[in-house]
């Protein structure tokens, strides 16, 4: 079981596309993280710039949510 708010990793942005062959690639970077609510199925775009401050408001959102001690299952990954 998880809390309901939990961090997780950005989606990464692309910068540059090149092209090898028949083969394209971006290169991407890490716009830092993002709170995934776990009841409502949605990330919450904040942009958070390191793991520790996301964290921090990650817990606060939690400790502020209705039913703090409320927990919800993991995903299935079948």
């Amino acid at each position: 079981m998880q809390p309901r708010f939990v961090i997780v990793p950005a989606v990464p942005m692309e910068t540059d596309v090149f092209r090898v062959g028949l083969r394209f690639y971006a290169a991407t970077t890490s716009t830092g993280f993002d709170i995934y609510d776990n009841q409502e199925k949605i990330r919450l775009k904040r942009g958070f710039p390191s793991r520790s401050v996301g964290a921090s408001a990650c817990a606060k959102m939690n400790a502020e949510s209705r039913n703090p001690e409320e927990l919800f299952p993991l995903p299935r990954t079948d």
